[in-house]
């Protein structure tokens, strides 16, 4: 939703300004020099990047204008699912748990907590621990060794799209000077025709420039920062999961552990522990 209100607010302040001093909108209307910037820019794209890159960057573009999903209610919702498994694994022992770390998209137990099991990524890092748990014979800091490699290859996965999207928004004001050189070379083969259309055909020229580097700082680098913080966002849940699993791997009763990973919750997404407490006692998320 802030992307939204921030790409009207960087499009009304540049025609807004613009039509403060005069300028007439049809100009900037250049639809070959979008062809010749964007054209040009997605080919860019495709020969830097493989496929499934590319497919990335459009998945975390759409990210952005969906919004970000770690919030309080979010996270409400993963400390409860986390004492709920602590609490059966405490309760059952941990070998009950197999059936449903070994297929926990048919776990009920995951079940009851949609928003996590749709996460397949976050679902099976924590699944994928709790199997070593039950397996046994490894010790709580190779398994947190085990999981910050996992969190550090997922980091750069993530962040792929992310640097090629970057790359992207660098290009483009190289793009728009191509754009417009492109312009100039067709004014200069123009030259001792009628004025009017000498001086249309600069002002074309000029705003392949201008588009480039607006598309540049105005969008594609926002868009590009924002992805950034959606995956620092990401990390920051991960962190939580991994918190709680090494504190219930040392011995924490399941409350314990679990107070244990809400203390990792960045600040202003971290539910009060009164909160916490009614959740997991069957309050609610």
């Amino acid at each position: 939703m802030f992307a939204i209100v921030g790409i009207l607010i960087v499009i009304g302040a540049v025609i807004g300004g613009y039509l403060m001093e005069h300028g007439h909108l049809a100009v900037l209307v250049q639809p070959a020099e979008l062809v010749i910037i964007g054209g040009a820019a997605f080919g860019t794209l495709f020969i830097a990047n493989p496929l499934p890159t590319v497919m990335g960057i459009f998945k975390g573009i759409l990210g952005v204008f969906k919004g970000n999903r770690f919030n309080k209610a979010f996270y409400l919702d993963t400390l409860k699912m986390v004492n709920d498994v602590f609490s059966f694994a405490r309760k059952n022992s941990l070998a009950k748990l197999e059936p449903d770390i070994e297929d926990p998209d048919k776990s009920q137990l995951f079940g009851k907590y949609p928003k996590f099991a749709k996460d397949h990524l976050a679902l099976y890092f924590f699944c994928d621990t709790l199997r070593v748990l039950v397996t046994g014979g490894v010790q709580t800091h190779d398994l947190n060794e085990m999981m910050e490699l996992d969190m550090e290859t997922h980091h750069h996965e993530s962040q792929e799209p992310v640097s090629a999207l970057s790359n992207v928004a660098d290009a483009l004001p190289g793009l728009g000077i191509v754009a417009a050189v492109l312009g100039v070379v067709i004014t200069m083969g123009s030259l001792g025709g009628p004025p009017e259309e000498i001086g249309h055909k600069v002002a074309a020229a000029l705003v392949g420039t201008f588009l480039g580097i607006l598309m540049c700082y105005g969008f594609f680098g926002p868009l590009a920062a924002h992805m950034t913080k959606i995956n620092e966002a990401e990390g920051n849940y991960y962190h939580c999961l991994r918190v709680a699993l090494i504190s219930f791997a040392k011995g924490c009763p399941p409350l314990i552990a679990t107070e244990f990973a809400r203390r990792a919750i960045p600040a202003h997404v971290r539910p009060s522990f009164k909160e916490m407490e009614k959740a997991c006692k069957g309050g609610g998320a």
